[in-house]
């Protein structure tokens, strides 16, 4: 194993720090010493603030200059398990390859890098081939763009205008690829997250969407990693079947069911849905709660006439839960409400999910950490936030509901609350014990829910109460009663 058997954290650099890499080195040593063991940094390449928080980047293989540079991202590599984000469907259009194709059309060198319409379906798509493109989003897959001696070409634009779809198959596609995890290698990134590359490949006659042709290039993408010495993580929202076959060939997958199924239980009490997941749950996972993006609902629902982890029923009563609890916020940053329209999830904290509820909210974290699994808490999560109704109402994007910008004095102030110093313990507890890298098991009884790790002499459980979710954890001999935290 290349990376720490240790609790994660996940955070945009300026938004956790107020600043650049090496203030939010400094932080993290003052604030949170000796608690993570990796950090994934969501993007902080040039630019930060494009129209995707940095998932559009102009410039993959640079520092953003406000945060810092690569050294000072080596640097924080020194002290932590560093993952980075590798964004393999798309980059922005505002890049000098792709200004260069809209000035140049097909005489530019760079043409052979961006997908068109053309390219995939020929001249005359069938319109079938078209309708049957699987979307992440209800806007079209394409975005008409006018070339510097007039005509028009449809570029192949997944999530948004401004992100511009590469052809990884192409010669040109490949290099830019490569530059990436060169520039990771020699920069301390042990992880590396393959943002949408579900999405990487397309082919006409498919749903273009996690097709065995995207296996093999999600493979190949991932050797070449590790023959630099990284592992990748895949993220992917699918079907939680589809979930189990993208682990068996890969290093690392998301388990982006159990935010829901957690959700549920803590609504509930019914916790025999994630007791079925965690049957057959990949092993090799990242566990999270929270993420830069929304609540992710697909991942627990059908696939066709194939049954979902959850009933129709449950999910449609677990997203109003989600309204309800935060009294309605969310549904201004969800679906049609928000800038950023996604099809499979709602925008909250998810403190605020669980209607700022300390108890459910540890509680929720310590089946996470129990879980099979990396886990990785989002920065809003550890401090335990709201959603930023304000930032929301300045901005008009959804997801921001859950990206709060805190300066360092907003950090040390959350930090203090009551039920954040809870999760630290509970955080230092995970880390400390080896019983998590032994064997996990699980058992449901008519009245208690327990989970269970061993290593040798090493054990530690948790074991819930299914009547009133009253729960204690125990590490080796030490028995604690959650709600003593509070």
């Amino acid at each position: 194993m290349k990376y720490q058997n240790k609790v994660q954290l996940i955070t945009y650099v300026d938004r956790l720090s107020g600043g650049t890499v090496q203030q939010l080195h400094q932080m993290l040593k003052e604030c949170f010493p000796n608690v993570f063991g990796g950090i994934h940094l969501l993007p902080f390449y040039n630019p930060i603030d494009g129209e995707d928080a940095g998932f559009d980047p102009i410039d993959h293989t640079s520092v953003d200059a406000r945060l810092g540079n690569w050294d000072d991202v080596q640097a924080l590599g020194q002290d932590f398990d560093l993952m980075a984000d590798m964004i393999v469907n798309h980059m922005s259009a505002q890049s000098i390859p792709f200004q260069d194709v809209l000035a140049k059309g097909k005489d530019s060198t760079y043409w052979d890098l961006f997908l068109t319409k053309q390219k995939v379906f020929g001249d005359k798509p069938n319109p079938d081939d078209i309708a049957n493109i699987f979307r992440p989003r209800p806007t079209s897959p394409f975005t008409k763009m006018t070339l510097g001696d007039g005509s028009e070409a449809d570029f192949w634009t997944t999530f948004t205008p401004n992100q511009i779809d590469i052809d990884v198959d192409s010669e040109q596609g490949k290099a830019y690829l490569d530059a990436i995890l060169t520039t990771f290698s020699r920069n301390n990134i042990k992880l590396i997250r393959l943002d949408a590359a579900g999405y990487a490949i397309k082919q006409a006659g498919t749903n273009c969407f996690m097709m065995p042709q995207t296996f093999a290039f999600i493979e190949a993408l991932s050797s070449r990693a590790e023959a630099l010495g990284m592992t990748c993580l895949v993220e992917i929202h699918s079907y939680h079947k589809i979930q189990c076959e993208i682990a068996k060939r890969c290093s690392l997958v998301y388990d982006f069911a159990l935010p829901p199924l957690v959700l549920h239980a803590m609504n509930t009490k019914d916790l025999a849905p994630l007791a079925t997941w965690l049957e057959m749950s990949p092993r090799n996972c990242v566990t999270v709660l929270d993420t830069h993006d929304g609540i992710g609902i697909v991942d627990v629902g059908a696939n066709g006439d194939e049954p979902g982890l959850l009933t129709p029923e449950q999910i449609d009563t677990l997203v109003e839960s989600i309204h309800d609890q935060c009294a309605g916020e969310s549904r201004a940053a969800t679906g049609a409400a928000a800038n950023n329209v996604d099809l499979y999830q709602v925008n909250c904290t998810y403190y605020s999910a669980l209607g700022c509820d300390d108890y459910r909210y540890l509680l929720s974290r310590a089946i996470q950490f129990f879980c099979p699994g990396i886990p990785q808490v989002y920065y809003t999560g550890l401090l335990a936030l709201p959603n930023d109704m304000d930032l929301l109402a300045k901005s008009q994007v959804g997801r921001d509901i859950n990206r709060s910008y805190l300066d360092f004095a907003k950090v040390q102030q959350h930090a203090q609350k009551t039920v954040v110093q809870a999760l630290l313990k509970l955080i230092q507890k995970r880390n400390q014990n080896d019983a998590f890298t032994g064997e996990f098991s699980h058992v449901m009884t008519d009245d208690r829910y327990s989970m269970r790790w061993a290593n040798g002499t090493q054990v530690a459980r948790l074991d819930i109460d299914l009547a009133t979710l009253n729960a204690h954890v125990t590490f080796d001999s030490e028995v604690i009663e959650l709600r003593s935290w509070l």
